[in-house]
């Protein structure tokens, strides 16, 4: 049996693949401790393990699906990059570009110190630096080096054990710095800070239903008597007179005929209203008032969930407070904002930029309304623009593949720093004009997730011969440097956020996290500070730090 399995993956190789995904994905969500290997980490070391069969794929294989994460990547974050450069200015940028240039730096330090040659030095920094795409563009790099065959093969393959030596580390390490170490040595209070800033932003104030996050919003019909105050009021004013949160007059009933919404409808004694908001507030505030009534035709009032995409310029940089007074607002409750796949907290202060993706709750014509006011209604599809995909990654390929010599050095963006600069462009003009260039959300996590771990099955498969005795030779030496290089870049980051951009502590770990993309130690991060507050200087960074790290995969190879 087991000679078969091994004689067929040999005579099939793609099957290897699959196999190698299979067990990464089963292992890599397991908890130990609190913490886990992880899809990309765990797919890695089943690949090497399958390797030592001597399995040969094509690494034109790789190469394909390393293209297509790429500008995944950059189609995801391109609204949010070029959105920073735009608007956030300065201080979110230059923190960002200082701390990548440690980030690139004292990697390159600790290889040098630690004599390490060339494919263990871009292992060291992609594994301290969790950044798995830089290893496609180092190995890239390194074949365009004009070095023998064989020892470009060699550093290549030396530089998934760096990686898979110092990733673990570099993981675990970057959310105990963020999360536990960073607090302490300045002092902080992270509950507290984030407490605060949530007072800040408005929370726990009278806007803090602006636009509820909450999903046990409702709508209930109460019977209007005649001595109630909002009788004679229009529905904009009675709207208004609620100060403890926001209610949001539907339809109303009057005699046999059924009112839909307008702000200068005048409310009358008998009228029978129908009221949305959350439930605590219809039972707190209104039922002990009025008479609930069980009307089902005036209640048959149709709801949908939509995601719409921000592209409207004039709502870029508005809070929550100020786009709930906008007209369209009415009848909708924000359920969920994401910023570069990361949730982030709604609160009014909360600023929306363009490329957000805002969950919407309400009535189809109220979504619609506010949809269109925004930017657009991101519903569920099937189709992905398939051709716009292709001729995406062929332009980016085709310009990433000039290059211009410096000495004998060719330098260039390589097909993966081109397609990677096609994806951000592409990304960002979709914000811009959304009529074209459609890939869903959930075929981008796909092809993220896919091409990633695919280019990774592959780099263990091929390397594995060779990843044991590498291991034997710098394992130990590897993982100490790998501490130092994982470390010093967040414990400088922590220092420089606070002290010289002036940060508020609130947000500032986010950035670091942002900065380092580790997502892991964002959740760490607001598990510590019990908020989400901290994802709020999550996303810009993230952005830049996800594009300047990968393209460093090169420059760590070059500086070598």
């Amino acid at each position: 049996m087991v000679d078969w399995l091994v004689s067929t993956l040999r005579a099939y190789p793609e099957l290897a693949i699959f196999f190698a995904l299979a067990i990464g994905f089963w292992i890599g969500p397991v908890k130990v401790a609190g913490f886990s290997l992880g899809n990309v980490t765990a797919t890695l070391l089943a690949a090497v393990v399958i390797g030592q069969l001597a399995i040969t794929i094509s690494p034109n294989v790789k190469s394909v699906f390393f293209l297509l994460f790429l500008f995944a990547v950059g189609y995801g974050v391109g609204p949010q990059f070029f959105q920073g450069l735009a608007r956030e200015g300065p201080r979110q940028i230059g923190f960002a570009v200082i701390v990548l240039a440690f980030c690139l730096v004292v990697p390159l330090i600790c290889a040098k110190l630690a004599g390490l040659d060339l494919g263990y030095a871009a292992g060291l920094y992609a594994g301290s630096q969790t950044i798995s795409a830089s290893i496609g563009v180092a190995t890239d790099q390194i074949m365009r080096l004009g070095l023998p065959a064989e020892q470009a093969k060699a550093f290549a393959d030396k530089i998934p054990i760096g990686y898979a030596v110092t990733y673990i580390y570099g993981t675990i390490g970057s959310a105990l710095v963020l999360a536990k170490l960073g607090p302490w040595l300045l002092g902080i209070d992270l509950p507290k800070a984030c407490a605060d800033y949530e007072k800040q932003l408005g929370a726990g104030g009278t806007g803090e239903d602006v636009m509820s996050a909450r999903r046990n919003w409702e709508v209930r019909a109460y019977l209007l008597e005649p001595d109630m105050p909002v009788v004679g009021k229009t529905v904009a004013q009675a709207e208004a007179s609620e100060t403890k949160g926001r209610l949001l007059v539907e339809r109303i009933r009057r005699g046999n005929e059924i009112l839909e919404w307008k702000p200068d409808l005048v409310l009358q004694a008998g009228d029978i209203v129908a009221v949305a908001g959350r439930r605590d507030l219809l039972v707190n505030l209104i039922t002990e008032r009025a008479r609930e009534v069980d009307d089902k035709a005036l209640l048959d009032v149709p709801v949908e969930v939509t995601d719409v995409f921000v592209t409207n310029k004039e709502v870029n940089g508005r809070t929550l407070a100020e786009l709930s007074t906008r007209p369209s607002a009415h009848g909708v409750f924000l359920r969920k904002i994401m910023r570069n796949m990361i949730e982030i907290p709604i609160l009014p202060g909360t600023e929306i930029h363009r490329g957000d993706i805002l969950t919407l709750v309400g009535s189809r014509s109220g979504v619609d309304a506010a949809a269109k006011d925004i930017g657009y209604a991101d519903r569920q599809v099937e189709a992905t623009d398939i051709a716009f995909l292709g001729a995406g990654i062929l332009v980016g390929g085709l310009i990433g593949a000039l290059n211009y010599k410096w000495g004998s050095v060719p330098i260039g963006l390589s097909t993966s720093g081109g397609a990677l600069l096609s994806g951000l462009i592409l990304g960002w003009l979709r914000t811009i004009h959304p009529t074209f260039g459609r890939i869903p959300g959930p075929a981008l996590a796909l092809m993220n997730t896919l091409g990633l771990n695919i280019f990774i099955a592959v780099v263990g498969i091929s390397s594995g011969p060779g990843f044991v005795a590498g291991l034997k030779e710098v394992g130990l030496s590897l993982f100490v440097w790998g501490i130092v290089a994982t470390s010093v870049p967040l414990i400088i980051a922590v220092y420089l956020g606070h002290y010289v951009f002036k940060f508020h502590p609130a947000i500032l770990f986010g950035a670091c996290a942002g900065v380092r993309t580790t997502t892991a130690a964002l959740g760490m991060i607001q598990e510590a500070a019990k908020s989400k507050v901290p994802a709020l200087g999550y996303g810009m960074p993230y952005a830049i730090g996800n594009t300047l790290l990968t393209i460093f995969g090169m420059a760590i190879v070059l500086m070598m």
